[in-house]
């Protein structure tokens, strides 16, 4: 019989975990002293290079192998084995998770001698019971719902993707029956195929209606799987599903996005183009007009900027109810953006037709807008193109409907225009203008001209308004009214603003250096500041910086706004004048009485100047009313200590009326066209007295 050592021997290199004996050295280092054949195919060492080495050699330093209380406990027989994992590492440097099974042997004397030590590769359990974790989390955050049953449809276990779905939680779900969810809406005759399928083939899948929790029924995808022991036999089914309705709404969400307008929900660009192109193709094999109409509030932009974007946004709503109520269901309105939107009109007769059309949508819109207690009124542009006579593709269509639309803004806003030929080469008349416009400076097109502006007590000149020109390719003279609209529409205009400020201080520094002191009076130049230049938050820097390089003291210029750039955020005007104030300009508003006059945003601006318009002082005359207005005009500022100026002078009967009620100062043709630089420095320095001996003080 053999002996207890050969039977060790033989256990202990037979085993298939690894084992190896080992004695601890003061440092409770295990240095190995017997191991198995396992042990080294664990580790990839021969058994001679292991018995040199130690556990703290094949495991990371942050791994203690041996704790020092049970190693107390052990050598004091309080503890008989102990279990640690550690990650060992390999020969070619690669670590592999380990448990191990720790025994100590104790010799006659009761002492520790040895250890026993078994390890158990874990790689494998580790992986798998990742895995586990790692599907638990799949299950818990899946979009899907996950049910798992007994072989009898028992729900064992379900993901919170099924309360969502659902509307049953985990408690109310586990130990009831799958017949739970059942809707009602198949026939037993659905369900036994699928039970037929399910023993058949294993699995099943396809959409199905269930019922929620709160009794509503939905639509699912489901698929379920059995899953089988190693005799064949059914234990579980699990089912995944996910909730078509849901899906479908989302679906049907994106799509309505990609093709309408999120604030109006109209149809957009995408959407509106794809009607008129298939309405077209109607129009076509029915012989049948139809129209394309493009509409643009006036002046929205005013309410958008004063009032707050969302007062705008509101209001825009508004429009788009009012738009729809005014058509037919089988009409198409969209939002392009912004304050744009198109109409498409089918089976029309003729432009009578479309004419009422357009009439009623101008009515609706032009009703006031109730908003926070108040009534906002807005007016709108509208261009009429009809098919097929002004055009035969969506693209042709739209653009000239736009073209009709700038037509109706030009001809003074809040009516419609049909599209016409002449308006099509009006439009390209203005690319043309457009695209020399940018090169004009580039090129030295532009040149300034210069009005003397008289005092009406001595009739001598105080000071002159700097007027931009426009002489093209050298040859034609092309005026302000036919260009700075379009400069101020594509930005442009701010390099302009920036040129003829230049220009103007330049001019006026050398009429000072030339002895404009010695009349008596300082002679001022004003220079128009554009709406547009107040958009920019560099207005006053910018302004400040061409008037420093020119070397002319801010006193000496006028800087002339008009009311339509000032009501757009009147808040904002306010500070940005009070600073150019502050830095010495004189600031006058121009055309007052013209547009939005308000005494109280009057009474709160910095100004020291203001100009009667040329449209009142032509009609002092013609118009009662107009004598009425220049009156009170000059009363209110003498009251508010600004200073009047009258432009368009013209006759002497205009003069001898604004002399009369107070006046301070006049332009116009009755004393001098606008004249050259040279021109007017000579004017200037003649020291000319425009009044006749009579009229002189």
């Amino acid at each position: 019989m053999p002996n207890i050592q050969t039977i060790f021997d033989a256990t202990f290199e037979n085993s298939t975990h690894g084992m190896y004996l080992a004695r601890l050295d003061h440092r409770l280092d295990q240095h190995f002293v017997m191991v198995n054949t396992a042990f080294c195919e664990q580790l990839g060492y021969a058994k001679g290079e292991l018995l040199k080495k130690s556990l703290d050699q094949l495991t990371f330093t942050e791994e203690v192998t041996v704790n020092l209380e049970i190693f107390n406990k052990l050598k004091t027989g309080k503890l008989k084995q102990y279990r640690a994992e550690r990650r060992l590492i390999r020969k070619d440097g690669r670590s592999f998770p380990a448990r191990l099974c720790v025994s100590p042997i104790f010799d006659d004397l009761g002492k520790i001698k040895l250890f026993s030590v078994m390890v158990e590769d874990v790689t494998e359990p580790k992986r798998k019971e990742s895995m586990i974790q790692i599907a638990e989390k799949v299950y818990e955050r899946s979009d899907h719902g996950v049910v798992i049953t007994d072989k009898d449809a028992i729900i064992q276990f379900v993901n919170p993707a099924f309360t969502a779905i659902t509307g049953y939680d985990e408690k109310e779900a586990i130990g009831q029956h799958t017949r739970l969810l059942k809707s009602g809406r198949h026939e037993p005759e659905f369900y036994t195929k699928m039970w037929e399928r399910l023993q058949k083939e294993g699995s099943w899948e396809g959409e199905i209606w269930n019922r929620n929790k709160g009794g509503e029924a939905y639509q699912e995808y489901l698929k379920i799987t059995a899953i089988k022991d190693g005799r064949g036999k059914v234990t579980n089914y699990t089912a995944v599903f996910s909730d078509l309705t849901r899906l479908r709404n989302q679906e049907e969400k994106i799509r309505f996005q990609a093709y309408h307008d999120e604030l109006t929900g109209l149809p957009n660009r995408t959407l509106y183009f794809d009607r008129v192109d298939q309405a077209i193709t109607r129009a076509h094999r029915s012989g049948k007009k139809l129209a394309v109409m493009f509409l643009d509030l006036d002046n929205f932009k005013i309410i958008n900027d004063s009032l707050s974007h969302s007062t705008g946004d509101v209001m825009l709503q508004g429009v788009s109810a009012r738009l729809i109520s005014s058509l037919r269901e089988t009409d198409t309105v969209a939002r392009l953006g912004g304050d744009e939107f198109t109409i498409l009109v089918e089976d029309v007769e003729d432009e009578k037709q479309i004419s009422v059309v357009a009439s009623k949508i101008m009515r609706s819109i032009s009703e006031p807008f109730l908003f926070n207690g108040e009534d906002l009124f807005v007016t709108s542009s509208l261009g009429i193109a009809m098919f097929p006579s002004d055009g035969v593709t969506g693209d042709d269509l739209i653009k000239n409907a736009d073209t009709a639309m700038y037509h109706a803004k030009e001809q003074g806003k809040n009516n419609f225009q049909f599209f016409t030929e002449n308006m099509n080469q009006k439009v390209i008349k203005r690319l043309e203008v457009e695209t020399n416009l940018r090169k004009a400076l580039d090129r030295n097109e532009m040149f300034a001209c210069y009005q003397p502006k008289v005092d009406l007590r001595t009739g001598r000149i105080v000071g002159m308004e700097a007027l931009i020109r426009w002489r093209r390719n050298g040859l034609d003279t092309i005026l302000p009214i036919d260009f700075i609209p379009l400069a101020e529409e594509t930005g442009l205009i701010l390099g302009l603003d920036e040129w003829m400020l230049s220009q103007a201080c330049a001019f006026n520094k050398r009429i000072h250096e030339a002895g404009a002191e010695s009349f008596s009076v300082s002679v001022n130049v004003a220079v128009n500041v554009s709406a547009k230049a107040f958009e920019s938050p560099d207005i006053v820097e910018n302004i400040r910086k061409v008037v420093e390089d020119s070397g002319l003291e801010p006193r000496y210029i006028e800087l002339e706004v008009t009311e339509s750039s000032i009501i757009r955020n009147v808040d904002k005007a306010v500070g940005i004048l009070g600073r150019l104030r502050d830095l010495g300009f004189n600031i006058s508003m121009d055309d007052f009485g013209t547009g939005y006059s308000s005494l109280s945003y009057l009474a709160r601006l910095p100004i020291n100047i203001l100009k009667i318009d040329r449209s009142f002082v032509i009609d002092l005359y013609g118009n009662p009313k107009a004598k009425s207005i220049a009156r009170a005009i000059t009363a209110m500022s003498k009251e508010m200590n600004i200073k009047v100026v009258a432009e368009g002078v013209e006759k002497e009967e205009q003069l001898l009326f604004l002399r009369e009620i107070g006046c301070d100062e006049v332009q116009g043709y009755l004393f001098s066209r606008p004249l050259l630089e040279d021109e007017m420095a000579e004017l200037i320095s003649n020291g000319k007295c425009f009044f006749p001996q009579e009229l002189s003080v």
